[in-house]
């Protein structure tokens, strides 16, 4: 999407486009001219002026509260502004995704997605199998829409919108209650929806990853504007850095902060993209004197020297509710100032793991250990910990707390901690139960912080909030000394605040030095082997043509998830000798990496044992680790690429 210096022609061309055809021009979707918004209390929008053409992928960005979900209200007819004017083109089709869905609670999974389309009508329509394949496959097809959890509907209400034809697609925060592979599917189906310079896609979203993954513009919307950025998240960083510098208008601690975001953005996971948005050359020296987002040998030795070497040891657990296994003798032993991310579909068994290692379950069989030093805290999607404090001022709440925290070294007050995270003076004589969503998250946050615990467990930090409030708890995670596991479907966060990750497949943990992306590859590769069992078992019997009964559409959605998950017809078969020796090179990569991970762990538990202040031995078991996971990563590479060559 590109500004144009001067005022729109009013001249309106046969297709009805009006003021927004400009000839020369790509063709022309949708377009806003001169909108003004106000609000008893403010002034949302001031003449604002924007447009969407064909091939645009519109990431919108903002502070929670500035308007972005009232922009995209405006420019989808929802909301009229007190002046100015949207338009469309001629016949274009716009979808919507509200926050909140329009789904009916009689109806049922498959009326609510295929309307009273007969099977065979949706089933012999590829795009819609796909959609049905990567969002609703594993929901039951004759479900009440009242039964389902909130992910559930997400997912429900996001297959409704997607089989349909738009020419316009508007998602107002579309992962909210998507797990990492709902997120990873919707990424790839928007990405291949429309061919490249067709469709127009506007998106609200505080999820990183998927804004750099769809998006080749971002509007950032503030102080009643709304100012675009060429590519993703990591180019509209940079710029937006570049812009603060050059112009001094943002104080000093957000472009400190801006810049360390940037460093990870060029330091980490997401610059090893093989679509990179913004050029090296000006990162590198934007952030030639920003160190690393994390000093791990330091945070070791505080950790070390808060906790000792004994954490949390689940030793052989295993753990079921009722006839249905959860957990299956899973040995994980944490360590000092070790950084986790746990992977895992919706149910896992994720929280169960947190709650075992938080005491708040007990496993069927093995034990889990806690050390005599540990002072562990949870931040729970739940505000556990402002239950009781509802009638409460924030002031107040704060007065109770300690006087002083050290973080990064330095003493804070509370009322300094409160500010990092986004909180105004005013906001202190606010009551807990009147905070916004993402205000009590951040109070949360701090509450736990001041807790001073040595463990903490995040199970879903990122929801209600915004991406610069995101920002500002990563940067305090940063400087956090202790053991730190992290629960979310937030990639970006995963990646960016851990230093591993781990995944739970059938009940077992699984380490991923390849994180999401590998993890990813993992549950592809596992659900094609399950698709080939699933068809050879129901062949047999699903006979006989109920045309609409249930098991009429369950063969369907079988045979849609299959036909979306099966490699392409055109893969080269291997003859018997080929496959001997591929299946031959794959055992020995197996023997090789069971091989680094036993030195792994033999490598971690040196560190676990060295004296915390030989800094010099620290570094160099730290740089033997690295290395040997990356020699890891690559076999498993290979492994995978393999693996899938012989199923």
């Amino acid at each position: 999407m590109k500004r144009r210096g001067g005022r729109a022609s009013k001249r309106r061309d046969e297709t009805g486009a009006g003021p927004w055809h400009y000839p020369g021009w790509v063709a022309h979707l949708l377009g806003a001219e001169a909108l003004h918004l106000e609000f008893p209390t403010r002034t949302v929008f001031n003449s604002v002026t924007i447009g969407i053409n064909e091939g645009d992928r519109v990431g919108v960005v903002g502070r929670n509260g500035d308007g972005k979900s009232s922009l995209l209200a405006m420019l989808t007819g929802r909301l009229e502004p007190d002046s100015g004017q949207v338009t469309r083109r001629k016949g274009v089709q716009f979808g919507v995704l509200d926050q909140s869905d329009d789904l009916l609670d009689e109806h049922t999974v498959g009326y609510s997605v295929v309307g009273d389309a007969d099977d065979h009508e949706w089933a012999s329509d590829a795009k819609i199998r796909d959609v049905i394949a990567g969002l609703v496959s594993d929901i039951p097809w004759e479900s009440k829409i009242s039964e389902l959890s909130g992910g559930q509907r997400r997912r429900v209400a996001l297959a409704k919108l997607l089989v349909g034809e738009w020419d316009i697609i508007a998602l107002d925060e579309p992962t909210n209650h998507l797990d990492v592979e709902g997120i990873s599917w919707l990424a790839n189906h928007l990405n291949r929806r429309w061919p490249r310079s067709s469709g127009g896609l506007l998106v609200v979203t505080h999820d990183r990853w998927f804004l750099d993954e769809i998006s080749t513009t971002t509007w950032e919307v503030h102080d009643g504007m709304v100012e675009p950025f060429d590519g993703g998240y990591a180019a509209y960083v940079l710029q937006r850095v570049e812009r603060d510098r050059q112009a001094a208008t943002v104080e000093a601690k957000r472009q400190n902060l801006m810049k360390k975001e940037l460093a990870w953005l060029r330091r980490g996971a997401p610059a090893r993209s093989t679509k990179p948005k913004f050029r090296i050359e000006a990162a590198n020296e934007l952030i030639a004197d920003v160190p690393p987002p994390r000093n791990p040998i330091e945070l070791k030795k505080m950790a070390t020297a808060r906790l000792g070497k004994d954490v949390v040891d689940v030793l052989d657990v295993s753990i079921a509710f009722g006839s249905k296994p959860i957990l299956n003798e899973v040995t994980w032993r944490i360590g000092p100032g070790e950084r986790t991310g746990i992977l895992g579909a919706n149910g896992a068994g994720k929280s169960t793991l947190l709650n075992l290692i938080a005491g708040k379950l007990e496993p069927d069989a093995g034990r889990v250990k806690r050390g005599k030093t540990v002072r562990l805290a949870t931040l729970d999607q739940q505000f556990s910990q402002l239950a009781d404090i509802e009638g409460d001022r924030v002031r107040e709440v704060l007065a109770r707390e300690k006087t002083q925290v050290v973080i990064d070294g330095k003493e804070h007050t509370p009322a300094q901690l409160l500010e990092r995270l986004g909180f105004s003076t005013a906001h202190l004589s606010a009551r807990v139960g009147e905070l916004s969503g993402g205000q009590r998250r951040r109070l949360q946050l701090l509450l736990v912080l001041l807790s001073e615990p040595n463990v903490m467990i995040l199970d879903e930090p990122t929801n209600d909030l915004d991406i610069d409030m995101l920002a500002a708890m990563e940067d305090l995670l940063d400087s956090w000394p202790g053991t730190l596991i992290v629960v979310s479907h937030d990639r970006y966060l995963l990646e960016r605040v851990t230093d591993q990750q781990y995944a739970i497949f059938d009940g077992r943990m699984r380490h991923v030095p390849g994180g999401v992306e590998e993890y990813l590859r993992l549950k592809a590769a596992r659900a094609n082997g399950a698709s080939a069992e699933s068809a050879g078992s129901s062949a047999s019997g699903s006979g006989g043509a109920g045309g609409g009964s249930g098991k009429a559409a369950a063969a369907a959605r079988r045979e849609a998830k299959k036909s979306a998950s099966t490699p392409s017809s055109g893969a080269p078969q291997l003859s018997s000798a080929e496959e001997r020796e591929v299946r031959k090179e794959v055992g020995a990569l197996e023997r090789k990496m069971q091989k680094l991970i036993t030195q792994i762990e033999k490598k971690q538990r040196q560190m676990t044992d060295h004296d915390p202040s030989d800094f010099e031995g620290l570094g160099k078991l730290t740089a033997d680790v690295t290395r040997l996971q990356g020699e890891n990563e690559k076999l498993e590479e290979r492994w995978l690429e393999l693996s899938e060559k012989v199923g």
